[in-house]
């Protein structure tokens, strides 16, 4: 293809550069979109889509075990992992093939190489094929961080890739970094039958979160049989032929040391934004490697935006969607709402069983800062559909101004909490008041119920609780 120009060019199509150039397009925009690797990012290909997938086999699986009390047996000795791996792996193809529809069908030309900014307005292909761009959005995403002492060799000592790549099941594990990507790890190896051993340098599991839910997921971990370590550091990792072994410090200065035959380390991600050419357009990068951006995604460079992954906002997948769109509309001068993304009405989503969602302040945040505020936790075991459903396990927990009861933050744990979050979420974003949820009529049985309860729990109104 002879060199062209286009008004947009986006590098990178994960969720964020996929989604801004399709939203470009449908403004009117002559697109061009980036990609060096696989359409759909690491989130599609080797993160939230076949981790998702992995989490749905392993609940089929864990309900095998519940069918002996309806008289069938099945025996669960009999599992091809190598399987388990292709079904994933086939709805990664599934999603990336229409991702690929989508583009076309919105008239994006989608190119497939090495990119690098040689200007503010000009984007050059694999050091040949050179797009002139009237904005440039860089969506490069990130990768896993390493670590000195801890590198991954994909054998021994897996990163979240590596462990996605794996055709058959360790004996054991060790899981360093209990954050969401290590929470639903540890679910999916334990419930296929890995000894596990998670460790956290935090005082508890999943670190941002709120500390009641984050107590409800470490009780069901322990009983399910993971080896669960909080406040307590790796120090040091050893590799040998047949097994790992990791020194570990806790909190009060005991050490003890762990063995297990691979290692996944996830203590974090990094941006992808070495070799694309950014500091010789004079885009500044903080020291960590982060793009700072402006309230439209901007950069210091005018003409260049970033999104995602490789900016200091929130790491997630429909963070960087969101900003993809609201980017390409500032762009085409359309005058949308709120300037930004407000990180307190951006969900958080782990989907480990019970799962775990949440937005705003957090409990132990407003304690430290000494906030005025009130809160209620209705426990799952309260609403019908879960006794039911026999999932019992979890809680629904609101926190709210203590003179205005206004919503500030909102946390759950329990059955498909990442569905039940955004209800509540709906009512923060319309300024909505606890009454409103606990007044609506909500079908019964459903889990549901648990967050009308919760709503009326701030008026010490439950009903069930």
């Amino acid at each position: 293809m002879a060199d062209q120009s286009f008004d947009v060019v986006v590098v990178g199509a994960g969720p964020g550069g996929y989604v801004a150039a399709i939203r470009a397009s449908q403004l009117g925009k002559k697109v061009a979109i980036v990609e060096r690797e696989h359409l759909g990012g690491i989130c599609l290909n080797w993160g939230c889509i076949p981790s998702k997938n992995l989490i749905h086999q392993a609940d089929v699986f864990n309900s095998l075990e519940h069918m002996a009390a309806v008289g069938v047996s099945i025996d669960r000795e009999t599992l091809d992992y190598a399987l388990v791996q292709q079904r994933s792996r086939k709805v990664v193809k599934t999603l990336t093939s229409g991702v690929a529809g989508l583009l076309k069908r919105n008239k994006v030309e989608y190119l497939t190489g090495e990119a690098k900014l040689v200007s503010a307005t000009e984007v050059l292909v694999d050091e040949q094929q050179s797009l002139q761009a009237k904005k440039i959005i860089v969506a490069t995403g990130s990768r896993p961080m390493h670590v000195p002492g801890f590198e991954f060799d994909e054998d021994r000592v897996l990163s979240s890739t590596g462990i996605l790549a794996l055709e058959t099941l360790p004996e054991s594990l060790v899981i360093l970094g209990a954050g969401a990507i290590g929470c639903e790890f540890a679910y999916v190896m334990n419930s296929f039958g890995v000894k596990v051993i998670l460790v956290e340098a935090l005082d508890h599991l999943l670190p941002t979160e709120d500390v009641d839910v984050c107590a409800v997921l470490e009780n069901s971990f322990s009983k399910s049989g993971i080896a669960v370590h909080t406040s307590t550091r790796a120090s040091v990792l050893s590799r040998y032929s047949d097994h790992v072994t990791v020194s570990l410090t806790s909190a009060d200065g005991q050490s003890t040391e762990v063995s297990a035959e691979r290692a996944l380390v996830v203590f974090g991600r990094s941006p992808n934004t070495q070799s694309l050419g950014l500091e010789a357009v004079g885009v500044s990068l903080d020291k960590r490697g982060f793009i700072p951006v402006g309230d439209y995604g901007q950069t210091n460079t005018p003409g260049i935006y970033a999104i995602g992954d490789v900016t200091t906002t929130p790491a997630l997948a429909h963070v960087a969607s969101a900003e993809g769109e609201l980017v390409v509309e500032h762009i085409a001068g359309i005058k949308t709402g709120p300037k930004a993304i407000d990180p307190a009405l951006v969900p958080s989503a782990i989907y480990c069983e019970p799962q775990v969602a949440g937005f705003g302040l957090r409990e132990q945040s407003a304690e430290r800062a000494g906030d005025a505020f009130k809160t209620f936790s209705f426990p799952y075991h309260g609403a019908g559909k879960s006794i039911a459903i026999e999932k019992p396990e979890g809680l629904v927990k609101v926190i709210c101004d203590a003179k205005t009861d206004e919503i500030l933050g909102a946390h759950v744990v329990g059955h498909d909490a990442t569905e039940l979050i955004h209800e509540i979420l709906l009512a923060k974003s319309a300024e909505l008041l606890p009454e409103d949820i606990a007044t609506m009529v909500h079908a019964h049985p459903t889990l549901s119920e648990a967050t009308m309860e919760a709503m009326r729990g701030i008026y010490s109104q439950p009903i069930h609780g």
